[in-house]
C-alpha cells in the first residue's frame, strides 16, 4: 500500500485531476498560516458533538505518528483545540489537523510550524464531557473521510483519496504529473487554443 511520502509529492491539484468533485474539501477549510508546508497522511477521523472538542483531545493520543487528525466539530462558536493541544500533537508526530470548524491560539501554533487547516480562529474554548465519534466515519469540508484514506492538504486545497483506492490514484496521479512537467508551455497553448477554438466552433461562437 503506498505511504505517505509517496503522496506528498504530488500536489492537491494533481490529485484532483485523477479524482472526482466528491474528494475535494470545500475551499472554505484554508491553511491558518503561511507559508504552510504540504501535508500528507492516512486520516484518523473525529466528530466532536456542539461546543465540545472531547473527541479531538482523545485522538492526540491515539493517532499514529504520521497520521492527518480530520474533525468533524459540531459548530464554529467554540474551538476545538488551542496551542498546547497542537503542541502535544506535533510532539507525537500528528502530520496535522484538518478541521471543519475553528481553533484558538493562532500565534502558538504558528510559532510552532504545526499545520492546521481549519475554518477560522476563536478564543472561546469548548467543553469536554461529550462523546462523539473517534476514528471512524465523518463528513469534513463536505466530503466524507474513513480511517486510512489517505489526506493531502496544501494551500491549493485539501483532497482525499480513498483507502481502496490508494495504489490506482498513485497510478494516475503521477502519470499526470509526469505529462505536465514533459510538455513546454508552448506546447501547451498551441493545444489549448485549438481546443477553445474547436468548443466555440461547436458552440457557433465563431
Amino acid at each position: 500500500m503506498p505511504d505517505a511520502s509517496a503522496y506528498v509529492a504530488l500536489s492537491p491539484t494533481t490529485l484532483a485531476d485523477v479524482l472526482d468533485k466528491r474528494h475535494v474539501m470545500d475551499f472554505i477549510i484554508r491553511p491558518l498560516w503561511l507559508p504552510l508546508p504540504r501535508i500528507a497522511g492516512p486520516a484518523y477521523p473525529v466528530r466532536c458533538a456542539p461546543g465540545d472538542n472531547l473527541m479531538l483531545h482523545a485522538a492526540i493520543y491515539r493517532a499514529a505518528p504520521g497520521s492527518v487528525i480530520v474533525v468533524e466539530a459540531g459548530d464554529t462558536d467554540y474551538a476545538v483545540a488551542g496551542g498546547n493541544v497542537c503542541a502535544v500533537a506535533q510532539r507525537r508526530g500528528i502530520a496535522g489537523f484538518v478541521v471543519d470548524g475553528v481553533i484558538r491560539d493562532l500565534a502558538e501554533v504558528r510559532a510552532e510550524c504545526f499545520p492546521v487547516f481549519a475554518r477560522g480562529v476563536s478564543p472561546i474554548p469548548g467543553g469536554k464531557s461529550v462523546p462523539g465519534v473517534l476514528n471512524g466515519t465523518v463528513r469534513c469540508g463536505g466530503v466524507s473521510v474513513s480511517p486510512g484514506d489517505m489526506v493531502v492538504a496544501d494551500e491549493e486545497g485539501i483532497v482525499v483519496v480513498p483507502a481502496q483506492d490508494l495504489a490506482t490514484v498513485l497510478a494516475a496521479a503521477r502519470a499526470r504529473a509526469a505529462a505536465d512537467a514533459a510538455q513546454t508551455l508552448d506546447e501547451w497553448e498551441a493545444a489549448h487554443h485549438a481546443r477553445v477554438d474547436a468548443i466555440l466552433r461547436e458552440q457557433g461562437i465563431i
